[in-house]
């Protein structure tokens, strides 16, 4: 059932399920990518009935900002162990 849940939610646009399970589909296939995006699913539901809280959609950009945030950290801290120093003003939308 909960893989049915996952295959449902993977159909969705503009989702946090579905970004996720594009980007696992493309390193652990479409079975395990499934699996995966039920498993979140399991994960959230647990902790929705635990906190009595509403589910809160993180959207189809969270991981890529995540991504992105720990690809600039990375970067950055490659560019100070060759010695240069940069000023960094992030453009906010």
């Amino acid at each position: 059932m909960l893989v049915q849940c996952a295959w449902a939610a993977t159909r969705t646009k503009s989702t946090y399920l579905r970004s996720k399970y594009d980007s696992l589909v493309v390193r652990r296939g479409k079975k395990r990518a499934l699996i995966a995006v039920g498993h979140k699913i399991l994960i959230a539901s647990y902790f929705i009935l635990k906190d009595k809280v509403a589910y809160k959609e993180l959207g189809s950009d969270f991981l890529q900002n995540r991504n992105l945030d720990k690809k600039i950290n990375r970067h950055l801290k490659l560019l100070k162990e060759l010695g240069v120093e940069l000023e960094i003003k992030k453009n906010v939308a």
